[in-house]
């Protein structure tokens, strides 16, 4: 490629750069779509992942000796998108979420805060080792979770939570969105 030859090192490492971001983003979000169980969208980011990354590491490749520039740029387009590919899909977060809460004295203030932005699917009487608790599950989308977290310890400070992905669900859980969702708009239909 005459063109790609004509660049300036600094553009071609900047392009470089910006190709990596693209398909180790997409990398990122793509491994997450397997963990969620989601093979058809995995499948169809993995074929663009590889043939952004195959366009990419040709021109470090042919070009290692001349111009070794292009390795850093290459490396930290990687280390970028790697970053990028987490907050992408903690804005698309789709996955079903169980939060589990330890709450001493303030369970039913707890499950209040909850609102609208997830689902109390119970509230258990226990103990722990120190005092007397109560254990709430909540069921959230992931882009929820940390409204939710933020929400509950601000009634509660001293509570504790652990957050899991849910590969499965039961169908009649439907945590709240706080309005309209497209997503689930489309499924209907």
């Amino acid at each position: 490629m005459a063109f790609l030859d004509s660049l300036p090192p600094l553009v071609l490492g900047l392009g470089i750069f910006a190709l990596r971001i693209v398909d180790v983003s997409i990398g990122t979000v793509r491994t997450i779509s397997v963990v969620q169980g989601r093979a058809r969208v995995a499948v169809v980011l993995g074929f663009f992942e590889v043939l952004i990354w195959i366009m990419a590491v040709a021109q470090v490749v042919s070009r290692i000796d001349t111009t070794p520039v292009l390795a850093p740029f290459y490396a930290g387009g990687y280390a970028t998108g790697v970053g990028v590919g987490m907050l992408i899909e903690r804005r698309l977060s789709r996955g079903r979420y169980l939060i589990r809460i330890i709450s001493h004295t303030k369970a039913p203030e707890v499950a209040a805060a909850v609102g609208n932005l997830g689902r109390v699917l119970g509230t258990f009487p226990g103990a722990t080792p120190v005092a007397p608790a109560s254990l709430l599950f909540v069921s959230a989308i992931g882009r929820r979770v940390p409204d939710i977290i933020a929400a509950v310890r601000a009634v509660d400070p001293e509570l504790v939570y652990t957050v899991e992905m849910s590969l499965g669900w039961s169908e009649n859980i439907h945590p709240a969105t706080g309005g309209w969702d497209w997503r689930s708009r489309v499924k209907r239909q």
